[in-house]
């Protein structure tokens, strides 16, 4: 079962979405990624820790999806990660949540996100990182590999532009998120305009700031993992050609996590994807390891339950 309901975050009205667990359960607060929204690949994942006995919430970042916010599609790593706390502050004070011990899920550059957050919070009971983007720099580089020079040196050039429309007081020069090989975006490797269309639901918008590869190039929440005290799961991706998996098996060490591995790409983890199923099965056997008490449901049968889910929404 599910209900939506709204919290603030720096007097911003954010949309989310609670699927209740069992009475007195933990809650786990999934934070999504680049200009992702709540109904964009998220609710998959949440309905199945829910089937797992756990809460879940799903929410909009400001100025995405559902939420409120100005201006629109414009990526801020700090506005996001405080959307974040305010999600997991709002969560606990949902009906039958037990308010001392929040998980938090991110996947992409919400992986990311959930540490910074997680080392800032004394109620973080476990963290669980999924195809994490932790070194902004280490993205950088990864993407000399798989981009030509000019394609980069464009993107970089309407960064700088939007950037400075913006100190102006002037909106940001737009970009999409996803294109194909060749033409302009945030991501445009081979796939991944399929893959990103495959989970966008109604909400998500194929637009985004150009300045989002400068604000990305200052994402480094790898420093933090070593300040990580709780159980940490980190599910990399071998062939993720977007956020690169040395640098989150690296913080992974760092932060003495747990690692899962996937013969896979960067999008192959969410649901209809290949292993969409082991990722969640992985999760939920993390998480009922570290919380002994969860309502003994079968993971597996929880797993299953998301694709089965998806398919119904067509």
């Amino acid at each position: 079962m599910s209900r939506v309901f709204d919290f603030t975050s720096a007097d911003v009205r954010c949309a989310a979405t609670h699927f209740a667990g069992a009475d007195g359960a933990p809650v786990v607060i999934l934070a999504h990624g680049l200009a992702g929204t709540q109904d964009s690949g998220m609710w998959p994942f949440a309905e199945a820790f829910a089937a797992a006995g756990l809460h879940a919430v799903t929410f909009d970042y400001r100025g995405f999806g559902a939420s409120d916010g100005q201006p629109r599609q414009v990526v801020s790593i700090a506005g996001q990660v405080a959307d974040l706390h305010a999600a997991a502050d709002a969560a606990k004070r949902l009906p039958g949540v037990d308010p001392t011990r929040v998980v938090l899920w991110g996947i992409s550059l919400g992986g990311g996100h959930v540490v910074s957050a997680a080392t800032q919070r004394t109620d973080v009971a476990a963290v669980v990182s999924v195809v994490p983007m932790v070194d902004g720099l280490a993205a950088a580089r990864l993407a000399t590999k798989h981009h030509a020079p000019g394609q980069l040196l464009a993107s970089t050039g309407r960064g700088l532009t939007s950037a400075v429309r913006r100190r102006a007081g002037r909106g940001p020069v737009m970009t999409p998120v996803v294109g194909r090989p060749g033409q302009p975006g945030a991501l445009t490797l081979e796939g991944a305009y399929e893959d990103y269309l495959a989970i966008a639901g109604p909400t998500w918008r194929n637009e985004i700031a150009a300045d989002v590869v400068l604000e990305l190039g200052t994402r480094a929440p790898s420093n933090a993992a070593a300040s990580l005290r709780v159980p940490w799961l980190v599910q990399v991706a071998d062939f993720d050609r977007s956020a690169p998996p040395q640098a989150a098996m690296k913080a992974a060490f760092a932060g003495r996590a747990e690692v899962r591995h996937y013969p896979g790409d960067h999008f192959d983890l969410f649901s209809g994807k290949p292993f969409h199923g082991p990722a969640v099965r992985h999760a939920i056997h993390f998480l009922r390891r570290t919380f002994s008490d969860l309502v003994a449901v079968d993971s597996s049968e929880a797993g299953d339950a998301t694709d089965a889910v998806e398919a119904v929404r067509g």
